[in-house]
């Protein structure tokens, strides 16, 4: 009986042990990025524009260069003329995509308008890279002049202009 009990304890502690838990430790961590950022540098401007009796365009390259259609022409006084210029800087190496507007803006002067739209840039928006930490970014569009268009400064800013254009980026 003495042996029937020790061999009893001896097949609990041995169940025991193979149903016993077991654990490991593990350990957590993360890497902080430098957050994405966006600096405008330069205004869009599409400089002097001359209308006509026929409505046109003006483009505008990403790298600043103008064309027309239509009835605009381009006096040989060019007035300013800058393709919207930003400065993107955040984690070096990373890439990022750039959001254009969907849609046009509209420029006014007094009661007068115009929209721009058919936003360009110089850098692929699905894949530009953070060399170094930061990268250029250059932005054109197509002004739509219409036949006749009233003299005046024309800007997004001025009283009836739907306001600034939004350029947004991101982290892949």
């Amino acid at each position: 009986m003495k042996k029937l009990f020790v061999f009893g304890i001896l097949l609990v502690a041995y169940t025991a042990g193979t149903f016993a838990q077991v654990s490991e430790t593990a350990s957590a961590a993360a890497t902080i990025i430098t957050p994405i950022a966006i600096t405008k540098v330069t205004d869009l401007n599409f400089g002097n524009v001359a209308s006509s009796a026929a409505s046109g365009t003006v483009v505008l390259t990403p790298a600043g260069a103008r064309s027309t259609t239509g009835g605009v022409t381009l006096p040989t006084t060019v007035g300013t003329v800058t393709a919207a210029a930003f400065t993107v800087t955040g984690e070096a190496d990373f890439t990022y995509t750039i959001t254009l507007p969907a849609g046009a803006t509209t420029i006014t002067s007094g009661g007068n308008s115009m929209t721009v739209d058919v936003w360009t840039s110089d850098t692929n928006p699905a894949g530009a890279v953070l060399t170094g930490g930061t990268s250029d970014l250059t932005v054109g569009a197509t002004l739509n002049v219409g036949a006749n268009q009233p003299a005046g400064a024309y800007s997004s800013s001025n009283a009836g202009g739907s306001g600034d254009f939004t350029v947004t980026v991101n982290y892949n």
